[in-house]
């Protein structure tokens, strides 16, 4: 039995950064407004080919991310040396897990709506022991295409932009994709996402992250938990904005992406929850063709502007 958390306690928080002085000061205010009670605080280490430039940018960040003031007991792991974001994230998360039986899992960009971290402690409670879902997510891209009539909804897709999970579903991760040449020759992947376009992209990811040419580490979540059959709980409401397009960014270089700080909203309470854990097909298609762009051509520029707040 999973270990539950206190009615209003903010679960433990792990908060991963990096070189950025400015975002993470935004998002470490938000992280002090909820005041956890345990704070792991998780820095990449500067690239060896811009150390001298980003050794005083990691020290900085690292200070801010680190100015608790409330009572709470802080964990810290700082890298010598750069691991980049396969490694370092995977690390960070193996590191906090071994401690934490759930919690909540920030990037030094993703800047949350206060009200996530109560929605993802109530949620990280209600399915603690639901094999079914494996993770928590706070993002919601798809404005007012829908008129939802639940808090969230459960998904195939694994947005990590302010999300939480459990021990249990992050001992289900691997990161090398280690059975994929057993599974690429079968239908199982068809069976997930269908064929035609979606499945030559995804196949195509899982090629590339088994053979270790892509450094990122979310594809392989997303392929951990499709293998377990887990599905994500996702809000129904976007309650993270993403700071962290533009030039300086390893994977979100482009500023102007539709995606780019989407405006929040508070999510309600108390929460509206559906009655079955199945997937909304209906988000899942939408996201399929808007956010991965694999679907059918869709006029993101036009949609971009108002999930932006431009009506």
């Amino acid at each position: 039995m999973t270990s539950r958390l206190s009615g209003a306690e903010t679960p433990p928080v792990l908060f991963m950064v990096f070189n950025r002085p400015d975002v993470t000061s935004a998002v470490f205010e938000r992280i002090r407004e909820a005041k956890p009670p345990r704070l792991y605080v998780a820095g990449d280490g500067p690239r060896a080919d811009r150390a001298e430039a980003e050794a005083d940018l990691c020290e900085r960040t690292r200070h801010i991310a680190t100015a608790v003031d409330w009572d709470c007991a802080i964990s810290t792991l700082f890298q010598d040396d750069n691991l980049g974001c396969r490694a370092g994230v995977t690390s960070a998360l193996d590191w906090f897990f071994t401690h934490e039986e759930a919690g909540i899992i920030l990037e030094d960009d993703c800047l949350p709506e206060p009200t996530f971290f109560r929605f993802a402690g109530e949620l990280l409670d209600r399915y603690a022991d639901d094999q079914r879902v494996g993770m928590v997510s706070g993002d919601y891209f798809a404005g007012d295409t829908f008129e939802p009539a639940t808090s969230y909804s459960f998904s195939r897709n694994t947005h990590i932009w302010g999300w939480a999970t459990w021990r249990r579903a992050w001992a289900l991760n691997s990161p090398d994709l280690f059975d994929w040449p057993q599974v690429r020759p079968t239908d199982w992947l068809e069976g997930i996402v269908g064929p035609g376009r979606a499945l030559k992209h995804w196949r195509g990811l899982f090629d590339r992250m088994h053979a270790g040419e892509i450094d990122t580490w979310d594809y392989a979540w997303t392929y951990s938990l499709w293998r377990a059959g887990a599905l994500s709980a996702q809000a129904t409401v976007n309650l993270v904005s993403n700071l962290g397009f533009g030039p300086e960014a390893t994977h979100t270089a482009d500023s102007q992406a539709w995606q780019s700080r989407m405006s929040t909203e508070p999510m309600r309470f108390p929460l509206v929850h559906p009655s079955e854990v199945r997937p909304d097909e209906n988000r899942d298609a939408w996201t399929e063709n808007y956010v991965f762009g694999i679907g059918r051509a869709g006029l993101r520029t036009r949609l971009g502007a108002r999930l932006r707040g431009g009506r």
